[in-house]
């Protein structure tokens, strides 16, 4: 019979490379599920090592175990009940000081821990030198100097868990004032024993009681016998005005400072001009602005909309499929295919070849791979942090703060996954805004790069449309803001340092999404190719045809469009390809082309997008947010091809 299985959690503050470890240690093999009851993903693995099987568990990035966000909630709850034998503490090496009080609290939480100083190539280059044996010997605990990015250190990570049973669980003590506080509280802690039996020892609630956490105080002080507990703690209040949580953040800190005495010495360190400029230039806001720019030029529109929407879609789509694929297929299907019906179904107008894997790889998989590799960049070189500082004010207009660049950037990647990633806004507020922009005026990357694929010809068509999607993005953003009630939280981030990308991580990250996305979509387009051809079939696409004319008519666009409009219900990135092919056709001059590519990329979002709204806001908010962006996107079209007529750009 096999050995039972060991557990160890990984945990940390978000950058500071627990994914990098996560997938060392499982070797790339993972699962991905919300944890129960919460919309918080977990990521899950395994690895043997001499035998002993151990599962992984990779939790969202966490600063201390009084939670702020969903997101911690989710790792404190990890942590107690799924009872790991190992906890791995991974820190940015440079920033010890401050991370060395969540290593406190895990102690004084009963845990085995094992301590990992990753990140330690850029804390050398900072001229800092960390004595890992005598911070080992004072903390009781293994201490392991690691670097993932460079894969130093990792062999000895690996021998370390091997010697987890030898690890001992032990709580950093505090002052004997403070410890005759926790006894007290801990001895009225009788009546909790089910706790227990989740990994909460008495003296991790009791600390977490006089830090005032709110979920803890909740179960405790509602239980026969938290009377006893709410008078220990009035008691403390009065003996200690300015706050238990102050004195233990203060007294933890001043024991992260004793055991750091000695262990760490400055020596100056590289010097970097170009770098230090660079960094400063990202972060000031004219300077910033200009990166910024830059950033959108060379990797939006050259890298994504010339090379990936352009090229690399026109070699897919005539030389590949074209000129290739589809003939070597469609002599295939007729010498050994018979029916008719089950020829047009793979080979027809709305075939599952011709338009469902032609659509996801000759035009969507070259924009999603390039837009992919250029966000892993930008990812990997420590610049979306700054662009979330640089864009704070900005955003503070639309009700959000500058956390809510990375959702929105993701949203140029894929819609599903940036809704997904709204969930790290602190405020249900900010998330709801987040959604409905997203929604409203973030195009996909196979949306994106195929639009600036059909209007790169035209430098004045695609100025046009960039400015009518600056105007409802700002305009419906500052409304929405206003009328939805609340306010935008205080802004924090840490921002990691800028470094050279890794072409190793840049393009494991962007196989990864990649992967994950073509996995989606494929099944989606085969299921919207079958549909469509049904449709046909049963002459249901010309009375959609003929039910759309009107409103084709108003915004001056030829009939054929309202079936370019479904296409783009079901993906928006198969939209705009059913308008990539309308205008290969030359069906539309520039007037039209501007209409139908304005609403059509504020149109609503697809299905696997409105599913993952609904999963994540509810069905009447997302069936709310899909009525008011559909009547956004039609009053658009009839408003630019109005002002176009009447203008005669």
């Amino acid at each position: 019979m096999e050995a039972e299985k060991r557990k160890i959690i990984l945990i940390g503050n978000p950058n500071v490379g627990k994914s990098m470890v996560f997938n060392y240690l499982t070797g790339l093999y993972a699962t991905v599920s919300n944890y129960p009851g919460t919309t918080v993903d977990v990521t899950r693995g395994r690895m043997r090592l001499n035998g002993v099987r151990f599962e992984v568990v990779d939790t969202p990035g966490i600063y201390s175990l009084i939670p702020t966000s969903e997101e911690e909630q989710v790792t404190r709850r990890l942590l107690f009940e799924e009872h790991p034998d190992l906890v791995i503490h991974i820190v940015d090496a440079k920033n010890i000081r401050r991370s060395l009080r969540m290593t406190l609290q895990l102690l004084d939480a009963g845990f085995r821990v094992l301590l990992q100083l990753n990140m330690m190539d850029e804390a050398q280059k900072a001229g800092r030198r960390i004595n890992i044996r005598i911070l080992q010997e004072r903390l009781g605990i293994p201490v392991v100097a690691t670097s993932a990015a460079e894969g130093y250190g990792l062999k000895e990570l690996k021998q370390q868990i091997l010697l987890w049973k030898t690890i001992a669980a032990r709580p950093v003590l505090l002052s004997p004032d403070i410890e005759q506080v926790i006894a007290r509280i801990s001895a009225q802690l009788d009546f909790v024993d089910q706790l227990s039996k989740k990994g909460m020892t008495k003296r991790i609630i009791a600390v977490l009681l006089l830090e005032r956490d709110a979920g803890m105080q909740k179960l405790i002080l509602s239980r026969p016998g938290g009377v006893r507990v709410r008078k220990e703690l009035e008691q403390c209040a009065g003996l200690y005005p300015q706050g238990m949580e102050f004195l233990l953040t203060v007294q933890r800190q001043a024991e992260v400072d004793r055991l750091l005495e000695h262990c760490i010495r400055q020596e100056g360190g590289e010097s970097h001009p170009f770098h230090d400029k660079v960094n400063r230039w990202t972060r000031e806001p004219f300077t910033g602005a200009v990166v910024l720019i830059f950033v959108i030029y060379l990797g939006l529109y050259q890298f994504v909309g010339r090379f990936g929407a352009g090229y690399l879609v026109d070699y897919m789509n005539q030389e590949v499929f074209g000129d290739f694929l589809l003939p070597l297929l469609q002599a295939l299907i007729d010498k050994y295919i018979e029916l008719d019906w089950l020829k047009s179904l793979l080979m027809g107008e709305y075939g599952v070849i011709t338009l469902g894997f032609r659509y996801a790889a000759a035009i969507i998989l070259p924009v999603v791979g390039t837009f992919f590799l250029a966000f892993a960049l930008l990812e990997d070189s420590g610049y979306l942090p700054r662009l979330a500082l640089l864009l704070n004010n900005m955003f503070k207009w639309f009700g959000l703060n500058g956390r809510a660049v990375i959702p929105l950037t993701l949203g140029f990647g894929c819609g599903t996954m940036a809704v997904m990633v709204t969930r790290t806004l602190e405020t249900r507020r900010e998330r709801l805004l987040a959604t409905f922009l997203l929604a409203l005026a973030i195009p996909c990357s196979a949306q994106l790069g195929v639009v600036l694929a059909i209007l790169s010809g035209s430098p004045r068509i695609l100025l046009l449309w960039l400015g009518c999607l600056l105007f409802i993005f700002g305009l419906f953003g500052y409304i929405s803001a206003r009328i939805i009630p609340g306010q935008a939280n205080a802004f924090y981030l840490e921002i990691p340092p800028l470094r050279m990308p890794r072409l190793s991580n840049v393009f494991l990250k962007a196989w990864t999404r990649m992967e994950m996305y073509f996995v989606e979509i494929v099944p989606i387009f085969v299921v919207v190719s079958c549909s469509l051809w049904l449709a046909d079939e049963l002459m249901l696409l010309e009375r959609w045809i003929s039910l759309m004319r009107p409103v084709m008519s108003l915004m001056g666009l030829p009939p054929v469009m309202g079936q370019v409009f479904l296409l783009g219900f079901f993906r928006r990135d198969y939209g705009t390809a059913g308008l990539f092919d309308l205008c290969a056709k030359g069906l539309l001059n520039e007037g039209q082309l501007l209409t139908a590519a304005v609403s059509l990329t504020v149109f609503v979002p697809c299905i696997a997008q409105t599913v993952m709204m609904v999963k994540e806001r509810g069905f009447l908010v997302s069936l709310a947010i899909l009525l008011v962006v559909a009547l956004i996107a039609l009053g658009s079209g009839w408003l630019v091809h109005f002002l176009y007529s009447i203008l005669g750009f």
